[in-house]
């Protein structure tokens, strides 16, 4: 069994995608044993109470550094003997050192075809330059923000009529469904790293 835990610190969409798809026996051995949060009022700790999953809250705010704050959430990781981490809206940076403990273990979601409209403002950034065509990217996180090698990516189209909100609902519907067959395919032994490449094992 691959013990996951899953990082979020607001309304966790994709964490319930992410339970759902365990809950059907869609993650392989996958198991979602923890919920790392930072914010005591996130909507995401009422989803993991219900799902009857241990939820644990560090706040930065509590920690002078943000290696003491890194090492507290590290020794919760290890307590409870953690293989596999996805980010799902978590909205902290990981340092170099917390990534280099992990390495190759740590997934993330992001909003856009990455390359592509890295950062925060994906969404908005994709409809201010006019493309037709984002989606949503799951890569392995690396030192540097959002340029780890990608696993897989999912493509909407841009309407004329979309808004902000409009694209950022299509988004996360691709996201909910590529992030579990990422997650799965870890799980299951299926992914291979080569330089800047995934490669999905047959």
């Amino acid at each position: 069994m691959k013990k996951i835990a899953v990082f979020a610190s607001g309304n966790g969409t994709n964490f319930q995608a992410i339970i759902d798809a365990v809950s059907a026996g869609n993650v392989g051995e996958g198991k979602v044993c923890v919920l790392i949060c930072d914010s005591p009022e996130a909507f995401c700790l009422q989803r993991a109470k219900k799902a009857g999953i241990k939820t644990v809250v560090i706040e930065r705010k509590n920690f002078d550094t943000k290696k003491e704050f890194d090492e507290e959430i590290l020794k919760a990781l290890k307590k409870e003997k953690i293989d596999l981490i996805c980010l799902a809206g978590f909205m902290r940076i990981l340092s170099t050192d917390f990534i280099k403990e992990y390495k190759d273990r740590i997934l993330n979601i992001h909003p856009a075809l990455l390359p592509s409209f890295k950062g925060a403002r994906a969404v908005k950034d994709a409809l201010a330059c006019g493309v037709k065509i984002t989606g949503a990217t799951v890569h392995f996180v690396t030192e540097e923000l959002d340029n780890g090698p990608i696993i897989i990516q999912g493509a909407i189209r841009i309407s004329p009529e979309d808004t902000e909100e409009s694209l950022l609902e299509k988004v996360h519907s691709q996201e909910h469904e590529i992030y579990p067959r990422a997650i799965d395919l870890f799980c299951r032994g299926k992914l291979k790293i080569i330089g800047r490449k995934v490669k999905i094992l047959e």
